[in-house]
C-alpha cells in the first residue's frame, strides 16, 4: 500500500515535470520563430520608414499587422513568413494605405522635420528606428528611441508640419 502511494506520487511528479518541460520547449520554439519572423520582415527589400510591420506568434500561427504604402509589400511579407519552418498559418491583417499625393507630401515633410531634429543614429541602418505612418493627413510615429526627450522632439517636429491634422506618438523608449 505504501509502495503504491509512493509510486503514484513519483509518477505524478514525473508527469508534471514532463509537462513543464514540454511547455518550456514550446515557449523557446515560439520565441525562436518570432525572432526568425522579425528578421525576415526587416530584411524585406521595400520595407522602409513609411511602413510599419508588426507580428504576433501564437504557436504555429503568425498574425501580421501594420500599415504599408505598397500592396506588394503586404503580399511579400505573407509569402516570406509562410515559408518559415514552424509556421502553420499566416493571418495577413496588414493595411495598405490609400494612394494620396497629399499624404506623400506630408510623409516627406514629417521625415525631414523629425530626422533633422534628432540624433543621426535614428536615421542610420537599412530601416530607420522611427517609422512615419500617414493616413488621410493623420500621422502616427512608431518605433523606438533612446530617450523620452527624443520621443517628445519627434512628436513636436511632426506636429509642426503644415497640413498635418493629428499626430499619434506611439514611439517607445528602448
Amino acid at each position: 500500500m505504501k509502495f503504491t502511494k509512493l509510486a503514484t506520487l513519483v509518477l505524478a511528479g514525473a508527469l508534471m515535470a514532463g509537462s513543464g518541460l514540454a511547455a518550456d520547449t514550446a515557449k523557446k520554439s515560439e520565441k525562436s520563430l518570432a525572432q526568425r519572423v522579425r528578421h525576415e520582415l526587416v530584411m524585406l527589400p521595400w520595407y522602409g520608414v513609411f511602413d510599419n510591420l508588426e507580428y504576433r506568434v501564437d504557436g504555429g500561427v503568425v498574425t501580421l499587422s501594420g500599415q504599408v504604402i505598397r500592396p506588394t509589400l503586404k503580399s511579400d511579407a505573407e509569402n516570406l513568413v509562410k515559408r518559415l519552418e514552424g509556421v502553420e498559418t499566416v493571418r495577413n491583417e496588414i493595411e495598405v494605405l490609400p494612394l494620396s499625393p497629399f499624404d506623400d507630401r506630408i510623409r516627406l515633410a514629417v521625415y525631414r522635420a523629425v530626422y533633422s531634429r534628432l540624433q543621426p543614429q535614428y536615421a542610420m541602418g537599412g530601416v530607420p528606428s522611427i517609422h512615419i505612418i500617414v493616413k488621410n493627413g493623420n500621422v502616427t510615429l512608431t518605433g523606438a528611441v533612446g530617450r523620452e526627450m527624443d520621443r517628445n522632439l519627434a512628436f513636436i517636429a511632426a506636429n509642426g508640419v503644415p497640413g498635418v491634422f493629428s499626430v499619434t506618438n506611439d514611439l517607445r523608449i528602448a
